[in-house]
């Protein structure tokens, strides 16, 4: 921070929030609107220039068709990665990457992150996802690890102008932390500041122990992204290219520091520099068996600055100086990814925004009718009932008794007591709410069949599937734009590892038969030279979602499948155990109940009748080794040891 104007820095991201937000205001003041219509807000929204003037009126009661629609809609299946290499050569690196991220959506807890964003995406139109790598998580063998948060969109405030993350110059994150936690991670104490936005993280009023703190990332002169933090007036980081590599270096010879005292003058003064390549120590041992050498052989002329072409000073002719030959130590390049860590999924795409189109705005003013419907029939139904008459001087107590007594003085007052009902009439305000409830399915596209309700309108199976399959594909533009957000996600997450993650990590691959391979991601491994001995990183990897994980991801209709292909022979013979066995493995893979031990029991059956089949034949087996033996004697070795066993097993069956 030294190195920079902070003032300068710090004021003018403050003018950025403060004009940008200020900018996204009516978009900002929209989400709560559409957040307090999930909530099922009793506010009803009057017409204009009526007797309320305007007023909100309260709901005694609220029907919420916008609860119901979202959560209508939510799918639980989170999109697994499908990688696709641009060279034959790079396909085993691809099936890597892909078991790779497959292992990290299991490390990290994307079940709650999916079920969030579910949500959230449909009511506010769009939500972010930021991708982090957090060096302070250690294991053994690994330093860092990759970190995968949901963004609200009341905690990113884009660039006022620009729709396209990427096209922004710039882009700003709100998060809440604590403040000890702003002192631990950058050293800088705000103790005495107070907590600027407490919507950044979810809250109505602000909390003494937690501070907004700012993140503006933006887009550096060399095309990198820098990041600069600040919470309030108290400025924390400034990186201009935060995703490179940061290194110290002696501050006296400018040389790179690995300890504490620079092995070149014995300086302890350090300075912070960005690397942008460092220096092999050792050989690098590649997955393919290769290897990338700690030292390179180096031609350079005699001495520095003599020309390639010289004069004989004997004879007057040209001649080629004579090249030497030298070991240098191999300089690799770091990698750096230059891409917005912000990834926005949008609900439906929509001309001019940044967000989507959100499901609420589409359906709030059939929500408003169905409120003031509903209201209606609620007073109708309050203020209607029985009416007791009377005569005036008839002794009368209004209890719950079965048995009442009432007390007349002359036979006339008996005609006085009559009991009328009351009855009120809300069909029409029914009618007027149901058509407001189906306008809004209709809207949105979702139908009986899609929720699983009874459909009077399928009159078959048949047809109750092409009414569910007509639905989904209304619906489909809105799982596009979620696999399109997880394929970029996808990008983004390897291309973080090939940058940060130094180390070879495991990966976890099961295999069709139920076996299970461990191999390394290692990302030397994509690393190439090319013909002029400049390295560089290969990482045009195509990345898109597996199409088959929303199949994957219904067990049951995965077992009905399975069931199926299995009565049908496509695993071999259904009377074969074997086949069994492939059955039961694959059930298992999909958590069927008990389908190990059922594997586990056909194995040992298996097991069983081979023994069964080898002690009952033991002169076949021998009868069959002499008569290959008479075959072809010369290419037929019996051991010692084979010879005593099979005279063993001839002498128990002749004895038998």
């Amino acid at each position: 921070m030294k190195k920079f104007d902070e003032k300068g820095l710090l004021q003018l991201w403050q003018d950025r929030l403060q004009k940008n937000e200020t900018a996204y205001s009516k978009e900002l003041n929209s989400m709560d609107e559409r957040t307090r219509y999930y909530e099922g807000d009793r506010s009803i929204m009057p017409k204009k220039n009526t007797k309320e003037n305007g007023k909100v009126q309260p709901a005694s009661m609220v029907r919420n068709i916008v609860s119901e629609l979202v959560e209508a809609q939510v799918d639980s299946a989170i999109p697994m990665p499908k990688v696709t290499a641009r060279r034959e050569t790079d396909e085993p690196l691809a099936k890597t990457i892909e078991d790779f991220l497959r292992n990290e959506l299991d490390r990290m807890p994307f079940e709650q992150i999916n079920d969030m964003d579910e949500r959230v995406c449909p009511v506010q139109g769009g939500d972010y996802f930021l991708v982090e790598w957090d060096a302070d998580r250690h294991t053994h063998n690994t330093r860092g690890e990759l970190s995968v948060s949901l963004l609200h969109p009341k905690q990113v405030i884009p660039q006022n102008g620009v729709n396209d993350i990427n096209d922004m110059d710039y882009i700003i994150v709100r998060l809440g932390m604590s403040k000890a936690h702003v002192k631990e991670k950058y050293g800088i104490s705000v103790l005495d500041e107070k907590e600027s936005n407490p919507e950044s993280r979810g809250g109505a009023s602000s909390a003494d122990d937690v501070v907004t703190v700012n993140f503006g990332y933006f887009r550096n002169k060399n095309g990198g992204i820098g990041r600069f933090a600040w919470v309030n007036e108290t400025a924390l980081e400034y990186l201009e290219d935060y995703q490179a590599r940061q290194g110290k270096k002696c501050a006296k010879c400018d040389q790179p520091m690995e300890g504490e005292i620079c092995e070149f003058c014995g300086s302890k003064k350090t300075v912070d520099s960005q690397e942008d390549s460092f220096t092999l120590f050792e050989d690098v041992h590649r997955s393919d068996g290769s290897v990338i050498s700690a030292y390179s052989q180096v031609q350079r002329l005699p001495m520095e600055g003599m020309p390639e072409i010289m004069m004989d000073p004997f004879t007057g002719q040209a001649m080629q100086a004579q090249m030497m030959q030298s070991q240098e130590p191999t300089r690799i390049p770091y990698y750096k990814p230059d891409v917005y860590p912000i990834l926005l999924r949008k609900n439906v795409s929509a001309w001019g925004k940044v967000l989507g189109d959100s499901d609420v705005d589409k359906v709030k003013d059939q929500q408003n009718a169905i409120k003031k419907c509903d209201t209606r029939i609620q007073e109708k139904l309050d203020k209607g009932g029985s009416v007791l008459m009377k005569h005036e001087d008839s002794k009368f107590e209004a209890t719950d008794e079965q048995l009442k007594i009432i007390e007349v003085s002359s036979p006339s007052e008996v005609s006085c007591f009559g009991l009328h009902n009351l009855q009120v009439d809300v069909g029409m305000d029914r009618l007027i709410a149901d058509d407001n409830y189906q306008n809004a399915r209709n809207i949105i596209g979702i139908t009986d069949s899609f929720q699983g309700r009874q459909d009077r309108t399928a009159t078959s199976g048949t047809a109750k599937q092409i009414a569910v399959a007509q639905s989904a594909g209304r619906l489909e533009s809105k799982r596009i734009m979620k696999h399109a957000m997880y394929a970029e996600l996808f990008e983004v997450m390897f291309k973080f590892l090939l940058a940060y993650s130094d180390e070879p990590r495991t990966v976890r691959h099961s295999n069709i038969d139920g076996t299970v391979e461990y191999s390394l991601f290692n990302k030397f491994d994509y690393l190439r030279q090319d013909e002029a001995g400049e390295w560089y990183w290969v990482d045009d990897f195509l990345f898109s979602v597996d199409n088959s994980s929303a199949l994957a991801g219904n067990r049951e209709s995965m077992w009905q499948e399975t069931r199926m292909n299995f009565q049908t022979g496509a695993f071999g013979n259904p009377q074969e155990i074997s086949t069994q066995i492939l059955f039961w493995n694959m059930m298992s893979k999909l958590h069927y109940p008990l389908a190990a031990d059922i594997k586990g029991q056909l194995e040992e059956m298996q097991r069983k009748q081979e023994e069964q089949m080898t002690a009952q034949n033991p002169m076949e087996l021998i009868q069959g080794g002499l008569a290959l033996e008479e075959e072809n004697p010369q290419n037929v070795e019996v051991s010692p040891q084979d010879m005593n066993m099979l005279g063993q097993m001839g002498g128990g069956f002749n004895e038998m």
